[in-house]
């Protein structure tokens, strides 16, 4: 095992002017003979005086720890692949993370994506207090906010079981980056979700929207895969679908949703999770206890803070594509699902109870429970 010392807060500073766009990163590096060339040619770029050592651990399981091994990195269950270019992790569903069904809730499926993207940048050397914020976006006050989420769950987990989510994220031009998941039952392999997401940035103190600059792109592209690499490669698949609006009235309503302060990130507005939760508030119950989400695509339009009011709206949407997204099988495991299913597909409307401005509109799919 090679062992270096490593000064995190230099981690981003350090790499973004050497371009390393085909070599290892630091704290990302293979154990053994690679792992030693790649912190030797790191080390080369910089001046004799100035150079910095690196952390290279390996737990021979495929995956490499950080910089020193920490004591929060010994106790996570996951790493940085060896090519440093994506993030893998093991987590165990707890018993207040599952529901009704007995299985883990999409609302723990969401934060555990939302966790393993943290856990991602954090071993980067990102900053902790903005969802990944480099150094120049923490110069010019940028934070990254959610613009589209959509996830796809093709088994839940139960309690006990133990779940893989890899991910990693994308340049996406001059407007934002994109994230994706995959989501893998760790005792047997079989995938049993994707996820894909676009994330913009927003200045924090005008809550205006703001173009990525190349300074920014510069700090963050040294750690996105050098060939595309998407979660959904499928032409036409789900989480490229347009929402269309759902116009009141609706068919199922809940009125007046406020933001509990435990709904509120680190950036002072209500956490991506809670807008699902407050989405599924106004499902009817028949659908609740007899189906199953098996989809969810929610598009953010506007941010919303602790003092305001939410409209959950809801109504059934008819599914012209169903043969050909029921005959999906894509290259990162998704499910095959017949056309006879029987399932239910919603339209969703979240908007603020006092102008009615919409907040988020989404879409989720519905399939009968499986008999446990």
């Amino acid at each position: 095992m090679l062992k270096f010392s490593w000064n995190a807060t230099d981690h981003v500073k350090a790499l973004a002017p050497c371009r390393f766009l085909h070599a290892p990163k630091p704290g990302l590096l293979p154990s053994g003979r690679r792992a030693a060339a790649a912190a030797a040619a790191v080390v080369s770029c910089y001046p004799a005086s100035k150079a910095p050592t690196l952390a290279v651990v390996s737990d021979g399981s495929g995956l490499v720890e950080p910089w020193s091994g920490s004591l929060v990195d010994r106790l996570r269950l996951g790493g940085l692949t060896e090519d440093g270019l994506s993030y893998k992790e093991r987590f165990l569903v707890r018993s207040y993370e599952v529901g009704i069904n007995k299985t883990a809730t999409v609302e723990t499926m969401a934060n555990l994506l939302q966790e393993v993207a943290c856990n991602q940048v954090q071993s980067l050397g990102f900053s902790t207090d903005g969802f990944a914020t480099t150094s120049t976006m923490r110069k010019m006050n940028l934070i990254w906010v959610t613009a589209r989420m959509h996830i796809e769950i093709y088994k839940y987990p139960a309690w006990s079981d133990v779940v893989e989510i890899e991910t990693w994220f994308h340049g996406e031009g001059r407007i934002g980056t994109r994230r994706d998941w995959i989501l893998k039952d760790y005792a047997n392999g079989q995938v049993i979700g994707r996820a894909t997401s676009k994330w913009v940035m927003m200045n924090q103190e005008t809550r205006r929207l703001q173009k990525v600059n190349d300074d920014v792109r510069d700090e963050y592209l040294i750690f996105c895969p050098r060939e595309s690499r998407l979660a959904f490669p499928e032409e036409n698949n789900g989480s490229l679908k347009k929402i269309a609006k759902l116009e009141d009235p609706a068919q199922y309503s809940r009125l007046g949703l406020v933001p509990r302060r435990v709904d509120l990130d680190m950036n002072q507005h209500v956490n991506n999770v809670t807008y699902i939760g407050w989405v599924l508030e106004s499902m009817p119950q028949e659908i609740i206890d007899s189906y199953e989400l098996q989809t969810i695509t929610l598009d953010y339009r506007r941010e919303c803070q602790h003092d305001n009011v939410v409209d959950s709206l809801s109504s059934h949407e008819p599914d012209e594509n169903l043969e050909a997204i029921s005959q999906l099988n894509g290259t990162n495991g998704s499910a095959v699902y017949p056309a006879t299913e029987d399932y239910r597909q919603f339209l969703h409307l979240l908007r603020f109870s006092g102008d009615g401005l919409e907040i988020n509109r989404g879409r989720t799919r519905w399939r009968k429970k499986p008999m446990r």
